[in-house]
């Protein structure tokens, strides 16, 4: 590690204060902070010595995320190879999904750090790390088989539009990421719905039928897979968000580093389960419901990427609620909304990107309110005491 520190050294001589190089300084200084830990300390004002920052947050997220990738690699090779009623093995399916989805994130990676450099480099300040999770998630939320040069565009929004807009990392108002797939799909919605793109198509064959559980239930038909396919993710999806039992594995590394928030991931699920209860009760009260209306409580929420979106995406710190109260309100409503999109917008029946998104714009509203609640329960306090004070004396 001496050797690769004395290297990078000389290498950044000619990107120091006051030397030729100077202005593209933050592009060196980005790959020396990630791969060493930064030699500055605050100076001033009161805080708290930590070992941990923004790179080390960012990296637990990408371990989080690891276990969902490399199933969603072999899923998508077990989906290709299952529709062309082909025998495969282990491997066979890994590598078919590696070598779809490894390129996606390698387009994403290559042109959203490009894109940071640049603005990095424009505006004089250091690269931050937020990319290294928006990077990775970007293609796992995206169908196997979309062209490479729609996930660049998608890219390019998510990170102009989306982030860079609004001044950078941990000044955006939306999920990055889920601004990306959001543009995808209202950019270009044959490539992001229908009965055949989540499913690897073969050179052989004229179309493969890989439509999703929701996408079925919304066409009124009935699902062919049971409880437990579900859970583990052996069904079509985006890459990597139909295991939900990688998901929540992931959940549990986010919570026990503290990264993510136990309280908006539990009240999200408790949002989406009540407005599961309410739509299988309906039949019971005279009211006909639809396939997704009917579709029991509980497997709602192993479908989808319902799972994946509050887990990854309603954490984000950046875009989530801030206050403690704010955080189950905020996670309630996600969870509560995802189920009622899915169930009454047949063309759209995935709802936790539209939650997600409509919820991060009131995130600031729910804090707001959150405190001045909190302002005025503690000047009726000390109103009240004063006024006890007063008539004891």
């Amino acid at each position: 590690m001496e050797w690769i520190r004395q290297r990078l050294d000389k290498i950044k001589e000619p990107f120091g204060k006051g030397k030729k190089y100077e202005k593209y300084a933050p592009a060196v200084n980005a790959i020396d902070t990630f791969l060493f830990t930064p030699n500055h300390t605050t100076q001033k004002g009161s805080h708290i010595r930590d070992g941990v920052d923004l790179k080390r947050t960012m990296i637990t997220v990408v371990l989080a995320l690891i276990p969902a990738l490399i199933f969603g690699m072999w899923n998508a090779g077990y989906q290709h190879f299952t529709q062309l009623g082909e025998v495969f093995t282990f491997w066979e399916a890994l590598g078919h999904g590696a070598l779809k989805i490894v390129p996606m994130i390698a387009v994403s990676y290559a042109v959203g750090l490009g894109i940071e450099f640049a603005f990095a480099i424009f505006r004089g300040h250091e690269v931050n790390e937020g990319y290294l999770v928006t990077g990775l998630l970007i293609p796992m939320i995206m169908p196997v088989d979309i062209p490479l040069w729609m996930v660049a565009i998608s890219v390019v929004f998510a990170v102009l539009v989306g982030k860079e807009a609004f001044g950078g990392t941990g000044m955006n108002i939306l999920n990055p990421a889920l601004t990306a797939r959001a543009f995808a799909f209202f950019a270009y919605p044959t490539y992001m719905s229908g009965n055949q793109v989540w499913v690897s198509e073969a050179s052989n064959v004229d179309a493969i039928s890989g439509e999703t559980i929701l996408g079925t239930l919304a066409a009124g038909e009935n699902v062919q897979y049971g409880v437990m396919d579900m859970f583990y993710g052996v069904i079509p999806g985006s890459v990597a968000e139909t295991s939900t039992l990688l998901v929540l594995a992931g959940a549990l590394l986010l919570v026990f580093t503290k990264v993510g928030s136990w309280r908006i991931i539990l009240s999200a699920f408790i949002g989406a389960a009540i407005m599961a209860l309410i739509f299988n009760s309906l039949p019971s009260l005279g009211i006909e419901g639809n396939g997704l209306t009917n579709f029991p409580w509980y497997q709602h929420l192993v479908i989808g990427g319902l799972a994946f979106g509050i887990v990854f995406m309603a954490t984000d710190p950046v875009s989530a609620a801030q206050t403690t109260k704010g955080k189950w309100i905020y996670g309630f409503l996600i969870g509560f909304l995802a189920v009622m999109i899915r169930v009454f917008n047949p063309a759209y029946p995935e709802g936790i990107m539209l939650a997600i998104l409509l919820m991060n714009v009131f995130a600031p509203v729910i804090d707001h309110y959150v405190i001045q609640s909190s302002v005025k329960r503690r000047k009726k306090r000390v109103k009240t005491a004063t006024g006890q004070v007063e008539t004891a004396v």
